[in-house]
């Protein structure tokens, strides 16, 4: 992988998002340096009331903290990192929508590298199926920017979807840490001979159409399809290992659309040994570039679920199966948020895919340059003399 860097973009003014309160304190221009040039990380106070919303969303900014590859200086800088938990914040009720997009517009124009690129060499992660949509103006905004998302697709929701084949990175999933682990894990995988059935679903109907029938087809074949009621609140609210021991006793593991195009049992299913089932047409996957996800899941029609889908996959064989669970065994690490001194993780996969995204030169409609080399803005100012708030691409 050839060197880069990578900083934090830290805005200039003081700016604090109460609920999980994310504290963005002045410049320091801390940040990351890879293995040629540079991408820069902002150092942030960060606490979070909530643990749950603290891990799911942080983890990318705590390792990128710790990676080898974070420059202090943004000057050198390749790629700038921008942390924002805005999911966090809505959850916690700390700003509503239209204070998240004034507070995000406001950052922003803090921010003379992103007006230098027009955001391009800048990265943003939302790591919910509403994907960029948090930021109600992010096609205005930060449409040119790198985005960090598990959600390919969102137009059952809204217009346009926020992802980007060409310049976005579609990121693994979130898996309970204690089923990543390699050793002591919260459930094992059965042999496929003790598992009880051909298939399982397990999740709420959420009013889509494939996962209604699912539901129904567990119900004609309660034998081959497992499909139970679960419920996530109350005495009998299903618990991390029930899910997990429910998970591991089947040979396939269907992962229907919901809300979004992805699904997180997708990444769950490769930690009991099950063999994925996509069941969603417009899904994008991580790390296409290097994997093949013929020889480790399944894709089926959603316009195809039915018992044809049930003869289907009674009739691969046991050896078969088993091939597809043991290239999985060998690939599911690039689903673990672990450190970057692990030689396989999702950090590795991020940090490839990001190389790619790498630019030698920054422009935008609000960046000149003259004979000199010098970077000016329309009025001719010199790039180190712009003074924020700034007028965004």
């Amino acid at each position: 992988m050839s060197p880069y860097h990578l900083v934090a973009a830290v805005p200039l003014a003081s700016l604090t998002l109460v609920g999980p309160s994310l504290s963005y304190g002045p410049s320091e221009g801390t940040g990351l340096t890879s293995p040629s040039k540079s991408m820069s990380m902002m150092r942030t106070k960060l606490t979070v009331s909530s643990p749950s919303c603290m891990e799911e969303m942080v983890k990318i900014h705590k390792l990128l903290l710790k990676s080898r590859y974070r420059t202090t200086k943004k000057e050198e800088a390749d790629l700038f990192f921008v942390p924002a938990y805005v999911k966090c914040v809505r959850m916690m009720g700390g700003l509503n929508d239209k204070e998240i997009n004034h507070t995000y517009v406001k950052v922003l124009s803090q921010m003379p590298y992103f007006r230098r690129s027009g955001g391009r060499d800048h990265i943003f992660v939302f790591p919910s199926g509403a994907g960029a949509h948090f930021f109600r103006s992010w096609a205005t905004y930060i449409n040119r920017s790198i985005i960090l998302t598990p959600e390919g697709d969102r137009t059952d929701k809204k217009d346009t979807s926020s992802f980007n084949t060409w310049k976005d990175i579609i990121i693994p999933g979130n898996v309970d840490v204690r089923m990543t682990k390699t050793e002591d894990t919260l459930v094992r995988p059965l042999p496929l001979s003790k598992r009880r059935y051909l298939a399982n679903y397990l999740g709420r109907a959420q009013g889509k159409v494939g996962r209604l029938q699912l539901i129904e087809l567990a119900k004609q074949f309660p034998d081959k399809l497992e499909s139970p009621e679960l419920k996530f609140s109350g005495p009998d609210k299903l618990g991390r290992i029930e899910y997990f021991e429910h998970l591991r006793n089947a040979k396939f593991c269907l992962a229907p659309r919901g809300e979004s195009s992805w699904s997180l049992r997708y990444y769950e299913s490769y930690f009991v040994e099950c063999v994925p089932v996509i069941i969603s047409d417009q899904v994008e996957l991580p790390f296409q570039n290097v994997l093949d996800y013929r020889q480790i899941s399944i894709k089926w029609p959603s316009t195809q679920i039915g018992p044809q889908m049930l003869e289907y996959l009674e009739s691969i064989p046991d050896e078969d199966i088993e091939r597809m669970i043991n290239r999985g065994r060998q690939l599911r690490c690039l689903w673990v948020y672990a450190p970057e001194s692990e030689p396989c993780s999702a950090l590795r996969g991020i940090l490839w895919e990001l190389q790619r995204k790498v630019r030698h030169f920054h422009q935008s409609a609000e960046t000149f340059w003259l004979h000199n080399g010098s970077i000016v803005n329309r009025n001719l100012v010199e790039f180190s003399h712009w003074k924020p708030p700034m007028l965004l691409p």
